[in-house]
């Protein structure tokens, strides 16, 4: 099988695609033929030596895929085998052939494309946690979505959608009329403004009762002061410390020290909420996930997921897919096809 390698630390020719033997499963595992992986900001700060959830390199990355279960190990149901799956993964997912947990697989919707299907897992359980599960958002309430055409972003939107929460969302402009499109109330231009004063004048000065913020460093403090009372903050990564090399590794420090404290006296004050999430460090509970993922899926039957994908590239293409996704050119999903 061919699976895309990251060799080494450093910029897109690092991506090699190497012949690996096929693998087989195990006791309670499943092999998926892949017809489509995800790609995530994850992997490209992987790729530039700023991800310290990242294995050894060289390393295959990917925590998503959607595919045909090929086979299955002992003790695993064979009525599996020929179904269409969505599935997590802790790496690996970037391949032709992967063996997964059979617990961790899912059956992919009728309705949805390969493609669609792996842009599921990452970007809309990532949305669920920040929004239902740790946010709290309630109908009436508002949301401010920063980077609100990434891949998070539009699945964020669709959950604030179903909730019946007013939305906002800071954006480029050229993404803004796809995103008002997709149903959002309010888009903000964070290019050519600053984005802090056009919220408050848009809430009335109250703010929003949640952001959900992958800026990170300085980034938060603003985010943070967009909380109305009795708003969540949810920080779910540092995006502002993507750079190759050194110039990373000095962004990274920066965004660290920039890192706004948050003491609990001004928080009960403020009556504000502040939480984080990685989805990469829940796989110890898998049960609450694999709720949260069937609520999900439920969502595609009714018709209020709707997974973007904006483009796929060939395994061959994976240098392009980092550089398109690194320079934040798409809406929504990005995935990697063998």
């Amino acid at each position: 099988m061919r699976q895309i390698v990251t060799t080494g630390t450093g910029d897109i020719d690092v991506l090699k695609i190497e012949e690996r033997p096929d693998p087989a499963p195990g006791a309670d595992e499943v092999l998926i033929r892949v017809r489509a992986a995800g790609l995530n900001f994850a992997d490209i700060l992987s790729r530039q030596g700023l991800y310290p959830d990242s294995p050894p390199k060289p390393c295959v990355m990917g925590y998503e895929v959607s595919g045909v279960v090929e086979s299955v190990g002992k003790d695993v149901n064979s009525s599996f085998i020929g179904k269409s799956a969505v599935t997590l993964t802790r790496f690996n997912g970037q391949s032709e052939l992967l063996v997964v947990k059979a617990a961790q697989m899912f059956e992919k919707p009728e309705t949805l494309t390969f493609e669609q299907g792996a842009a599921i897992p990452v970007n809309y359980l990532t949305a669920y946690a920040l929004l239902v599960v740790m946010g709290s958002l309630h109908a009436g309430e508002s949301v401010l979505i920063q980077n609100a055409g990434g891949g998070v972003g539009l699945a964020a939107l669709d959950i604030a959608k179903k909730i019946g929460a007013e939305t906002y969302g800071t954006a480029s402009p050229g993404k803004h009329k796809f995103l008002t499109q997709r149903g959002l109330d309010h888009a903000i231009d964070y290019r050519k403004q600053d984005w802090l004063p056009e919220l408050q004048k848009l809430t009335n000065g109250r703010g929003v009762d949640l952001v959900i913020d992958p800026i990170g460093g300085a980034h938060w403090k603003k985010s943070y002061a967009a909380l109305r009372h009795t708003g969540r903050l949810g920080m779910f990564g540092v995006s502002t410390a993507s750079a190759n090399g050194f110039s990373g590794k000095l962004k990274m420090l920066k965004a660290a020290i920039q890192t706004p404290w948050f003491h609990p006296f001004p928080l009960l004050n403020k009556n504000r909420g502040v939480f984080g999430l990685n989805l990469g460090h829940m796989w110890h509970e898998p049960e609450k996930v694999a709720v949260w993922m069937r609520d999900i899926l439920r969502g595609v039957e009714e018709e209020w997921v709707r997974p973007h994908v904006d483009q796929a590239f060939a395994f061959a293409d994976v240098g392009k897919a980092h550089r398109y996704l690194e320079e934040r050119k798409n809406i929504g999903k990005v995935v990697l096809v063998p």
